[in-house]
């Protein structure tokens, strides 16, 4: 398949899936007016007062528009950045996430891409398959100077077989909440093992003073995002280390062990979360019918704002097998194969070392951006952070598989779980049949 009947085939199948986010999705705001993110390096060839060639960037991103990333983009990295690269301007184009996706396989299309880009860490696979992302490993000569200064653990979702495509920019992972009230009214502790984990759910479960049904765990959904914290603690895995075979990974006895360990615990209404209808994951947790969540930093914010009394803690997923291993999220910066000329492609790779340098770091880290910068991990300003408690998880955590059907695997496995908890299909079975379909889209089948 060429490359233009690749990307109108990512493009189809992108729109389908995400017609209904972008219906609702806001316009572009641009950091400088008048300037349109179509022209990826218009005014390259311009002159600045002192006669020198001036280049002008595109860098677009889903900061949301009034948000203090964004405020801490346009005033303080953006001006910082150009003071110190005269003859460089950095045109940022905010987009909506679902528009941004869209968008930039749009703009693939008709050969408009922007210079550089901020994009969800999920979204690498496919446009590295659509043939639109630089290998920074094979273009730059100081790739492996810049990104040994970021965690080896974020810079994973920017890898694909043998090569970069990006540098991690900010990263996430999961960590347990707990109701402290209800784990002392039950004399226990946080679980600090997968055994603990599913005896404490259990406990943790029933009815409460006023004969409501309580659940001890909580899980909004049974996709790759939810379900791969456990499968990797339990010791098991989707995947291969080169990512190229499901069979004997995704229905190993331990990834079998995690899942049937949902369904046991769904069968005894110990957890609960993912069906239509169930109580939404900040609402059961701040009114005490779900005892445990696995969530992100977000949630720090959504609980003060929701419930702002409600008492709770925090502790690391709990172990098995394979340690105690969450997920990584976060976005990662690309540059693109535009047909801009040079000074363009070395203006934008200069803005995305910038961008993952202690200083941008440190800065985006006052808003809630958990840094990869090793150097900025270590400021008072992260320690002192609300999401400081989830550091030491993603040293450890892992990225999803970081292959193109990514997003058909998910949706295979959330349907192969789900027969599973309603009892359709045994754990052994539903994960061999898995195996199967997850090894024909890895073939390209």
């Amino acid at each position: 398949m060429n490359k233009a009947k690749k990307l109108l085939a990512i493009l189809l199948s992108a729109v389908m899936c995400l017609a209904a986010l972008t219906a609702c999705s806001k316009s572009p705001v641009e950091s400088e007016p008048g300037k349109s993110g179509e022209s990826a390096t218009k005014g390259a060839g311009d002159t600045d007062a002192s006669g020198s060639k001036e280049v002008t960037i595109n860098f677009w991103h889903h900061y949301n528009a009034q948000s203090a990333e964004n405020d801490t983009l346009t005033k303080v990295l953006i001006p910082k950045f150009e003071s110190e690269n005269p003859g460089i301007k950095v045109n940022a184009v905010s987009h909506e996430w679902a528009d941004l996706h869209n968008k930039i396989l749009v703009s693939a299309q008709s050969g408009t891409l922007p210079d550089v880009a901020r994009l969800d860490a999920a979204w690498i696979p496919e446009f590295q398959a659509a043939d639109i992302l630089t290998s920074l490993d094979e273009k730059t000569s100081d790739f492996k100077d810049v990104s040994q200064a970021l965690l080896d653990s974020a810079m994973s979702t920017a890898k694909i077989g043998d090569h970069y495509y990006g540098l991690a920019l900010n990263t996430n992972t999961k960590i347990l909440f707990y109701n402290v009230k209800a784990f002392k009214a039950a004399g226990i502790t946080p679980p600090q093992t997968m055994e603990e984990f599913i005896n404490d759910t259990k406990k943790l479960s029933g009815t409460n003073e006023n004969g409501q049904q309580i659940w001890g765990y909580d899980e909004p959904a049974l996709a790759g995002w939810n379900l791969c914290p456990f499968i990797w603690s339990y010791g098991g895995d989707l995947l291969n280390p080169e990512q190229t075979k499901a069979s004997g990974y995704i229905n190993s006895e331990k990834t079998v062990a995690a899942v049937q360990m949902f369904a046991g615990l769904y069968k005894d209404k110990a957890i609960t979360g993912w069906n239509s209808g169930d109580i939404p994951m900040t609402d059961g947790f701040g009114t005490g019918r779900y005892r445990m969540i696995l969530e992100g930093p977000w949630k720090i914010a959504e609980m003060k704002g929701a419930y702002p009394d409600f008492e709770y803690a925090t502790a690391p997923i709990p172990a098995g097998d394979g340690g105690s291993v969450s997920v990584l999220g976060g976005e990662d910066i690309s540059l693109f194969n535009t047909s801009g000329n040079d000074a363009a492609k070395e203006a934008a790779w200069k803005f995305a070392k910038f961008m993952t340098g202690e200083f941008a770091q440190t800065e985006m880290a006052k808003c809630g951006q958990i840094p990869v910068n090793k150097t900025a991990l270590e400021s008072d300003t992260v320690k002192n952070s609300d999401f400081a408690p989830f550091i030491e998880a993603i040293k450890t955590a892992k990225s999803r598989p970081t292959v193109a059907c990514w997003s058909e695997i998910d949706s295979e496995l959330s349907a192969a779980v789900t027969s599973v908890i309603n009892g359709e299909k045994t754990a052994q079975e539903a994960m061999d049949q898995l195996a199967v379909k997850v090894d024909g889209l890895l073939a390209g089948k």
